[in-house]
Formats: C-alpha cells, structure tokens, sequence
C-alpha cells in the first residue's frame, strides 16, 4: 500500500501524508497475497499463527500453491499429493450435466470414481495456478508522460503490458500471463499462471445434496447444502502441463491442504483464500442509486419471467430437468443475488451515506486538482442512464433467446471460414475442414440441452416486456417493422420457430459442413443481427465512450480518496485475481427478533426433508444413515446435545462472485471448509460492506468427508487426504 501511494504521488507531483499504520474496519477487505505482511499484524491479532511467508511465497511452497482457478470463475484447492482438487459443486455442475443423460444422470445419483480409471475427462475444463505476482506499474507507465491524453495513456499501457505477458510466457509449458489495473489504474500487477488442462471428474454427490434446498435456501441462512465436487488434475510425467492423454499422471503439488477435523466455533479466526470476480467498493451515489433503483429491479423482473417458464417445463419431464438444470441455476443464481444487493443498498443506506461522503470530498477538493472531478462525473453518469438501461435490457431479453444466438455463432463460424479461403485459398480443405468440426461441436451441445418450447415462451415473455418498458425512441426500427408487420409478439414468435432452419439438427448439420448454403434470410438469424447490429452501432459505442470517460476521472477520483483519508486501509476492488480475505466464525441477526447461529447441522436437512419437493428429497441412503445415528468418526455433539454431522457454518469474510470453492482456512492454515455462498443480505458487499450482516456460508469439510465416506464408500479417496485432529 505505500508503495502504491508513492507512486499515485510521483505520478501527480504531489506530496502525501501517509500514516504508517492504516485502520482496518471490521472484516472488510480482498488483500493481494503478495503485500499480506501489510495486514499480517491485524490477522495475527486476530488469531493467526502463520507468517507472511507461509501464505505467500515465491522461493518455497506456500498456501498459494495449493489454491486454484477452477475453470474461468470458480476456485479450487489440492487436497492430496496426488492433485485430488476440491471445488464447488455448482462450479462442477456443468461438466457433472455433460457427463449425464437418463441413463447415466449424475445429477440425480452422484458420481464417484472408484479407480483412477474410472474419473472422467472434461474437454475445456482448465485450472490455473499462480506462479507469482509483480508490481509492474512502472514498466506499464514506461513512456507515458503528464501531456498524453486517455488514449495515449491507454496505447502506451496496452504496448508496454503486451511485451510484459510475452517476456512471462517464453520459459516453460502451460504459462498464462495477465497485467491487471488495480484502483483504477493507479497502480498495474503482473499475474503469471501455470494451466493444466486435464482435469477428471472423481466425484460429485446427487444433486440431492450438491443442491439441496435448490433456488429456494440459495442465498438464505441456515443453510444445508452440500456444496462440492471432486476433480484430479493430470500432467505429463515431468509433472508439467499437458493435454489430455490416457498416459498422463495425477499432479504432484508444490502444496497441499491438511485437513482440520477439529472443526470451528463462534468466534475462530478463519480467512479464505481466492479469486474474488469484481466489486466496486469506491464508485460514487449515482452509480449504487442506478443499481439498486433501475438495473437490479429490471434485470430481476427479466429473469423472473425466464425462471417461471424453465420451473413450470423442468417439473414436468425428467428430460428437461436434466437439459436446462444448469442453464436454470446460472440465471437463478444472479436474480437471487440482485434482490438481496437491492434490498441490503437500500437498508444500509448507501445511497445517503455515499453522497454525504461526497460532500465532504467536495468541501476539501476546493482548491485542488479534484475539484470538478465529482461535477464532472455526475453529469456522464446522467449521460450515460438511458444508454446503461437500453444495454442490460438488451443483454436481458434479446440476447438471451437460445435459437438466434445459437444462429449468429453457426453463422459466424461459416463465415469465418469463407473468408479465410478467400485469403487463402491454397488451405480451403483444412479450413473447411476446421470450420465444420467447430460447428458441428457447437451444434451438438445446442442440441443436447435445448428446449423448443421453453425457448419460444421466453422470447414472448421477455420481448413483450421489451416492447413496454422501452423507450419509443430508443427501440431498433427493426424491432418496430417486425411487431407492427405481425401485429404482436406471439404471432412473431410463431412464425420464427416454425420456419428457422436452425430448429432442425440435419440443416444445421448440412451447414456446418458447408453442403448447405447459410440461409441469410432465416428469422432466427435476421433477429440476433439485427438486433446486434443495433446494440453495436447505437448502445454499445455511447456507453464505451462515456465509460471510458468515467472510469477515466475514476483514476483521479481514486488518487483523491486516498489522499483525503490517508489513515484508511484501501484494497484494490476485485477482478478475478488471488486474495485473501480474513475475519471470524460468526452468525448474526438479519431482523428484530431473528437470531442466527453461526452452524448448521444434519438434523437440520432431516427437518427439511420432503419427498415431495424435488429440492428438499434427499437420497434414502442419507435418511438411514441419521436414523441408525451411522456417523462414524465425523460425528458431533451440537448445543442440544444430539449427535449430529456439521454441515455449515457462517463467517465474516468478505467474498464475491468468483470465491465459489475457495478453501476456508484455519488459524493454522488447515481447511477447516469450503466457501460457496453469502447470506441474502448480504450480498451488497460488491458495493459496501456491511460488518452486521455480511457473511460468507462455507461447508464444514466434516459434511464433505462423511459424505464420501458414509454415504459414497468412496473411502479410497480419504486414504490419499492428511488429517490433523
């Protein structure tokens, strides 16, 4: 952090007051692993008993190293000296749903690898581990001087981090480089990564588990889901990065995670360690009141209607559920999540207490180069609403209707190919030949989770609403010739899905492989351009220029927070990199009367248990074992005196999108669970963090071990593990 103020004042000539011990408030905060001794006095007051150097280390193995990137969104953690990897079960969903169909249905019965030969690949699936990180900031700034503009600045920054990630990547296999602006560009971090690309399914429990409580207990506390899912990374024998072979072998890590079976009590320290996606702790009142006011409401009212249509098909045939059961968690997940972040913003106040914030900055910029930064950015931000508004409606609604987007890829894919022969027309077989295993690989994994019928009731449902809640004038004319040329949305829809050539998997197919002609003309195709033709020419480029603008003097509002409270401990905001972020077992109460514990337990699933309800019947095998008390050694006395497994429990570390299957940690850097949710109200903690009701869930790893154990007899995977009682 000093370090980074020295060179915000470099930059702008200026002289700081830093005060050497910055305040940290609460739990809040996602710090870089590498600068981890600034916050290692504050975590061992807490409770620690680790050294900077044994969470973060580039001359030996360190925690780091057994921590992943599962795939483009999750985390991940080794938990074997064979590469045996833990994660999420929602982050594994969707390659447990490739790996199913109603003869084999994962989803509904679990997985689990008995042998090494049995764990399956999965095609595209990577995991990334970082090698290191390093300030680069300097190198990136290298040639930029105070009379560039925006652009140039941006030019100088795009050269200078382009020869940076390809001076990373020359020396060794599988190596993936990123340089990322932190606090807006005020300071540049190089991320070098070391990707491994076959990644095996070993185990994953039915969705029974994996998802018990579904859609309804998503978000909310208590909780009693059995969030994982098992995976092994595979190499080479030299133990590098290798594509997927039959020869290769489980992965030997630099580091692995012991596991704790001591368990944890209200008030632990614990901190988790992860690849938190994206928050924005430092924006100002216009940009939370837009949220929280407009975006979030429109963007849950949306995907209602979308949820209500895929519920109303998944219930009725086990086909469908099997089909859009991930399609319908992915949409499910963020609509949840946008109510609560509405209702927390609101309930907190943020809105009030950013714009008094605001002022206050405002009385003591007077005079500075600061001054108009605020004046400035409330009028782009008043510029920038209506244009916002027309792209998150479009992303909600015309852009989700799987048929035309399905058709502009095939489209696209075609095209590519006819113009790269007509570049090269010496290749045109292996072009063609390229283009249509591309296609066809798209085709066939349209196929196999598409639903006619879902499909076309959405397209009615979101585009009605497009028709009514948009502007007149913000509408594409082709939007208005189509509903003025079939008289409503439904007849439009009819004719659609009756005559587009991409409903038919044999077209599609012909296609492809380019013994077809594209049917330009076809409506599902004509849709998604037109469509895209108008967001790209009218939306897109408005909001670019205009948040390129904003972010723009963000970079010097940013410099100005700083300076105006320099006794304040700032974090960079998330952007899928490694952090770490700290605090304690702890519940809480979400409204008067409500006390919450910081626990859950088995009795707790026994008490939801209906088989009625698809998302609360749990598997008969689980019900025996509760009522023969069969808990073996994971079993536990809860404050009530029953004998009982663990399954939850709450924490005050500050997480995001991205932390799904981060290792929770213990004071002594043994997983004690694996962090996979946050409390509904919580959930505003991308924009403010609220030390009374933020939250994270994590599973108790003893529900993770029992259930391999007891309900898997999959006891071959703890003889690899290594327990510290």
């Amino acid at each position: 952090m000093e370090r980074l103020k020295s060179i915000m004042a470099a930059a702008a000539g200026v002289s700081l007051s830093i005060c050497m011990q910055p305040q940290l408030y609460a739990d809040e905060g996602m710090w870089l692993p590498s600068l981890i001794s600034e916050r290692l006095g504050d975590m061992q007051e807490k409770g620690l008993r680790l050294d900077a150097e044994d969470i973060y280390s580039i001359n030996s193995a360190s925690l780091k190293d057994a921590v992943v990137l599962f795939g483009r969104g999750c985390t991940g953690e080794v938990i074997s000296p064979d590469g045996l990897l833990l994660t999420n079960h929602h982050c594994g969903y969707a390659q447990i749903q490739r790996h199913s169909d109603v003869e084999h249905d994962y989803l509904r019965d679990g997985f689990w690898a008995m042998s090494r030969d049995e764990e399956l690949p999965n095609e595209g699936l990577t995991v990334s581990f970082l090698e290191r990180m390093d300030d680069v900031t300097a190198r990136v700034l290298e040639g930029f001087s105070d009379g560039m503009s925006g652009h140039q600045r941006d030019s100088v920054v795009k050269a200078n981090s382009a020869a940076l990630v390809k001076e990373a990547t020359s020396g060794g296999k599988g190596l993936k480089a990123t340089v990322e602006a932190l606090y807006y560009g005020n300071q540049y971090f190089l991320f070098i990564y070391k990707e491994y690309s076959d990644v095996r399914l070993v185990g994953a429990p039915p969705s029974s588990i994996g998802k018990f409580g579904g859609d309804t207990d998503n978000w909310m506390w208590p909780r009693h889901t059995g969030d994982f899912s098992i995976f092994r990374i595979y190499a080479g024998k030299d133990n590098e990065p290798a594509p997927y072979s039959p020869d290769n072998v489980p992965y030997r890590p630099k580091k692995f995670f012991k596991i704790s079976l001591g368990g944890v009590e209200e008030g632990d320290f614990t901190f988790i360690y992860g690849f938190p996606g994206s928050t924005r702790e430092y924006v100002m009142s216009d940009e939370v009141r837009y949220v929280s006011e407009v975006s979030d409401p429109m963007k849950i009212a949306l995907r209602s209607l979308r949820l209500d249509i895929q519920d109303k098909y998944m219930s009725g045939s086990r086909d469908v559920r099997i089909r859009y059961s991930s399609k319908n968690a992915s949409v499910a997940n963020a609509w949840k999540k946008w109510q609560g972040e509405a209702g927390g913003i609101a309930r907190l106040g943020t809105v009030a207490m950013k714009e008094a914030y605001e002022k206050r900055f405002a009385r003591w910029s007077e005079g500075t180069r600061y001054e108009d930064v605020l004046p400035q950015l409330d009028s782009l931000y008043a510029l920038l609403g209506p244009y916002m508004f027309a792209r998150e409606y479009y992303m909600e609604s015309a852009n989700t209707v799987e048929l035309c987007a399905f058709a502009r890829n095939i489209a696209a894919t075609v095209r590519k190919a006819q113009s790269d022969i007509g570049k090269a027309p010496e290749q045109e077989d292996s072009i063609l030949a390229a283009s249509g295993e591309n296609a066809l690989k798209t085709s066939r994994a349209f196929f196999r989770d598409y639903y006619l019928p879902i499909d076309k009731e959405s397209f009615i449902a979101v585009m009605d609403s497009f028709d009514k809640d948009m502007d007149d004038k913000a509408k594409p004319q082709y939007f208005k010739d189509m509903t003025a040329q079939y008289g409503s949305i439904r007849n439009w829809a009819d004719t659609l899905f009756a005559t587009s050539v991409f409903t038919d998997s044999v077209k599609v197919k012909a296609i492809a492989l380019h013994q077809a002609p594209l049917p330009s003309g076809d409506p599902a195709l004509v849709f998604a351009e037109e469509f895209r033709l108008w967001y790209d020419s009218a939306i897109q480029p408005v909001c670019k220029r205009l948040g390129d603008e904003i972010a723009l003097l963000y970079r010097s509002y940013m410099q100005g927070q700083m300076e105006f409270e320099p006794d304040k401990a700032f974090y960079p905001d998330a952007n899928l990199t490694l952090r770490v972020a700290y605090g304690k077992v702890a519940g809480y109460s979400p409204a008067d009367g409500i006390i919450y514990e910081a626990s859950s337990t088995l009795e707790g699933i026994i008490e939801k248990d209906n088989p009625e309800i698809f998302d609360y019947d749990i598997p008969q095998r689980l019900r025996e074992l509760h009522a023969a008390k069969d808990y073996g050694r994971w079993a536990v006395t809860d404050s009530n005196g029953n004998t009982t497994v663990p399954v939850c429990f709450l924490a005050t570390n500050h997480t995001s999108g991205g932390n799904s299957g981060s290792p929770v940690i213990n004071a002594d850097g043994n997983l004690v669970g694996i962090n996979f949710d946050r409390v509904w109200e919580g959930t505003m903690s991308d924009i403010a963090f609220d030390p009374d009701y933020c939250r994270n869930i994590s599973l108790d790893i003893r529900y993770v071990l029992f259930i391999i154990d007891k309900l898997a007899d999959a006891g071959h995977l703890l003889d690899e593990m290594v327990f510290v009682e």
